[in-house]
């Protein structure tokens, strides 16, 4: 799949990469992700986009973020946006694609070859418009969950595709269970 002359970079949609891991019943373990890479191309590097929820004491996500922060990744932010649903409802938006999308676009004169972590169909159109600059895309979601994690038409644009489901078995690690854990914090 990849030329070790190619320079690669990583675009990893957190949030879907998330779902896409829950799914699977599996913790991605980020510095073997990067290694996995690093050891068979020549990786530039690698960009993890997610949304924050600004005005929350402690987000679950932070420590995540600051350690792919400070552990080879680029980590691209923005603050989420809250809102009330028609039926009432507090929901919370984060949609990164538009900042994804910009930066594989203004990037792409240097670098041969993206990895696209996600499924969203939305990204059909980048992945096309890479391809008309000469560029390799590679889509990594799964098709082993009861209902894909990708579109079909993303996985059909796309030069290859790797299933996370295979990743996994070197790059994931069983999946914590944060309520197990937090019952065992208070447990005499």
């Amino acid at each position: 799949m990849f030329d070790s002359r190619e320079k690669v970079v990583l675009f990893i949609d957190g949030a879907n990469l998330y779902a896409t891991s829950r799914a699977l019943g599996v913790d991605i373990d980020y510095k073997r992700l990067l290694g996995e890479f690093q050891d068979t191309a020549y990786l530039l590097r690698a960009y993890y986009y997610t949304a924050l929820v600004e005005d929350q004491e402690y987000s679950s996500i932070r420590p995540l973020i600051d350690w792919l922060d400070y552990n080879g990744y680029a980590v691209v932010t923005k603050p989420a946006k809250e809102f009330v649903d028609a039926q009432g409802r507090r929901k919370i938006k984060g949609n990164m694609d538009i900042e994804l999308a910009i930066d594989a676009l203004e990037m792409s004169a240097h670098y041969d070859h993206l990895v696209l972590f996600s499924g969203d169909g939305d990204f059909t159109a980048l992945v096309a418009a890479l391809q008309r600059r000469g560029k390799k895309v590679t889509v990594a979601s799964t098709l082993t969950t009861p209902t894909p994690m990708i579109s079909d038409d993303l996985r059909r644009q796309a030069d290859y595709f790797l299933e996370i489901a295979t990743l996994v078995k070197t790059v994931g690690r069983p999946q914590v269970d944060r309520q197990q854990v937090a019952r065992e914090d208070v447990s005499p």
